[in-house]
């Protein structure tokens, strides 16, 4: 986590409305030291815990609910790898290896930790999961390789899972389609700064931002979003839904102009 990260957006806003919570990352991402600076500057605890590894889990949910002294209230799943992204393996020449490391990380690390969480009964009745998505999971994006499948699978274990736990303990499970926005992780993706104007002038609203991202979590934690669950939900200014705008129009023509 850094504060490059949507990841320390939302705890940001979660400690402004007031929320005590805890961080975690890998004991190798904590050893750089910008997940510790993150915490003092939140004040709050680190607990290192790898996510595709259940024992880690189980560590992690005892330890918050020692620290936070109950069950726990709300999760964020903000979690995801791809080394054939990194290594800029392109999709048809995936190492697949690589590839199930990619799924197990971006994906299958939420349905464990929900697993785990209905063993131990750690979260409280109502509790709220938020897991971040993008819109490459049902359409076509060039460059975004097998992350695009693990969005897909992603957004099938919060309705399945979501279905299950709503019905054991009123867990609410929601996933965030969120806007281009620029973080670490998105380094690896060629031309960014191309697809982030794109997104810009083909979203009427235009693209929305890491604060916009962070709000919608805090939202879906609280209790206003109660019977909200289940869902992927578009924060991304109307990207999703459009095929074409005047502002997109306008600038392709203009362009399109100044090359004649």
């Amino acid at each position: 986590m850094d504060k490059n990260s949507l990841a320390w957006h939302v705890a940001y806003q979660c400690k402004q409305e007031g929320a005590e919570f805890v961080i975690t990352n890998t004991e190798q991402a904590i050893s750089l030291a910008e997940t510790n600076s993150a915490a003092t500057e939140l004040g709050c605890t680190v607990i290192a815990c790898d996510a595709t590894n259940v024992s880690d889990i189980e560590n992690l949910l005892e330890k918050s609910q020692e620290i936070l002294g109950g069950k726990i209230d709300f999760i964020l799943h903000s979690v995801a790898m791809s080394q054939n992204l990194r290594r800029h393996r392109a999709y048809p020449d995936s190492n697949y290896e690589y590839y199930n490391i990619t799924l197990d990380v971006s994906a299958v690390s939420l349905h464990k930790i929900l697993q785990t969480c209905i063993k131990t009964d750690a979260l409280a009745e109502g509790a709220s999961v938020v897991t971040l998505s993008f819109i490459a999971s049902e359409r076509f994006m060039e460059g975004y390789g097998e992350m695009s499948d693990a969005k897909a699978l992603l957004e099938s274990i919060v309705r399945n899972m979501g279905g299950i736990y709503g019905q054991l303990r009123k867990v609410r499970i929601n996933a965030i389609s969120q806007s281009p926005t620029q973080t670490r992780a998105e380094k690896c993706f060629p031309e960014t700064e191309y697809f982030h104007k794109y997104a810009d002038k083909m979203a009427p609203l235009g693209r929305a931002t890491a604060t916009d991202c962070a709000n919608l979590c805090v939202m879906l934690f609280s209790d206003y979003t109660k019977g909200l669950t289940m869902q992927t939900l578009y924060n991304d200014g109307g990207f999703s839904q459009t095929v074409l705008s005047g502002n997109f129009m306008d600038s392709f023509r203009n362009a399109f102009e100044d090359k004649k």
